[in-house]
This record gives structure tokens, C-alpha cells and sequence, in this order.
């Protein structure tokens, strides 16, 4: 019973297999198969970059596909970065220069309120899909603090705790984090579905 995780991002591929556990499911990844063609990511939001992304491999490999989109919103830049947020300060990815960018504008910035959004898609095949949505609140710093975790994570501390996620460890960000949230939801919702299809 195979499930395609539509990413080839190791450090999100990590979290997903940490908190996404299913007895009897084989989890792989677009890593396993480097013949099918990286999916452009031009939604204009969340759910629709997930939903295309994993009825793009679904359909490519036979198998059913999770894929996720998933961002900052800042409330003081009206919500961005967003569905922009892996490419905040242009290309290539570069996590710590989308890092100086986000705090650039927000310097003399008073509210800091943000919160990341994680929205999951389910595929078939046949191209049907299913959606769920996690959230984590918090605030932004004003400089990076910690060396755990990717992207925003040096400068994002989540409501009721002091520590940024990249200072929190693994276990700990994962029960909370925002893909971890959406994973849950996920497992709850699908678990039957997935060994009852037998991916």
C-alpha cells in the first residue's frame, strides 16, 4: 500500500513522514521518481497549488498523492508573503535572503501578528481530491533566533510559547506546527480510506 508524498523538499518530506504515520502504509516521494516533471506551483491560493500538485502525480504514477501548500501570512503586509512565501525574495529559493526581506518590511512595524497556513491535498487517480487546512498563530521577531527547522522558522514563535521554531526540537514542532496540525487532520480523516483502498 504505497501513498506518493508530491515533494521533493527533504526537509518537508522529514516532518511529513515523522508525523504522518499510517501501520501498513508505504509512504514514498516524487524523490523515488525523477521522470515525472516538478509541478509549477501558480495557484493563487493554498488549496489550489496542493490540489494540483497532487492530482498531477497521482495521475503521473497510478498511485493516490498527498501534496501540500503551505506559507506565511503576515497580517501587516496584508497577508503576504503567502502562496509566495518559498520564493519571497525571488529566485532560487533562499531561505535566509526571504528571511532579511520579511524583516526589512516589517522594521518599525509594531504588529508583528502572522500565523503559517498548511493546506493538504489527497488524490486519486482519477484526479479526485480531498482538503484539509492547518493553522499555527504567532508573531514575528525582530532578528532570527535558532538553527533548527527551514524557512521562516528562525524568526516565527508560535502563541503560548518564547521559542521560534527553529530553537524548538523536532518533537515539539510537530505537535504543533502548522503541517502538523493539517497532518493530523489528515490522519484522522483518510486513514481508513487509504488501507481500506489499498493505495
Amino acid at each position: 500500500m504505497k501513498l506518493l508524498i508530491a515533494t521533493r523538499n527533504k526537509h518537508k518530506l522529514r516532518e511529513i513522514r515523522e508525523i504522518f504515520s499510517i501501520p501498513a502504509l508505504e509512504i514514498v516521494s516524487a524523490l523515488d521518481y525523477p521522470q515525472i516533471p516538478d509541478v509549477e506551483e501558480d495557484g493563487d491560493t493554498f488549496e489550489a497549488n496542493a490540489v494540483k500538485k497532487a492530482t498531477t502525480l497521482a495521475k503521473a504514477t497510478g498511485l493516490w498523492a498527498l501534496a501540500d501548500d503551505s506559507g506565511l501570512e503576515v497580517d501587516a503586509l496584508g497577508g503576504a508573503p503567502g502562496v509566495y512565501s518559498a520564493r519571497y525574495a525571488g529566485e532560487p529559493v533562499n531561505y535566509e535572503a526571504n528571511n532579511r526581506k520579511l524583516l526589512g518590511e516589517l522594521q518599525g512595524v509594531p504588529s508583528r501578528r502572522a500565523r503559517f497556513r498548511c493546506t493538504i491535498a489527497l488524490a486519486t487517480p482519477d484526479g479526485k481530491a480531498r482538503v484539509v487546512d492547518g493553522r499555527c498563530e504567532g508573531r514575528i521577531l525582530d532578528a532570527p533566533r535558532g538553527s533548527n527547522g527551514f524557512g521562516y522558522d528562525p524568526v516565527f514563535v508560535p502563541d503560548g510559547y518564547e521559542q521560534t521554531f527553529a530553537e524548538m526540537d523536532s518533537d515539539l514542532k510537530n505537535r504543533i506546527s502548522h503541517r502538523a496540525r493539517a497532518l493530523d487532520a489528515a490522519r484522522k480523516a483518510w486513514a481508513r480510506l487509504l488501507v481500506r483502498e489499498k493505495c
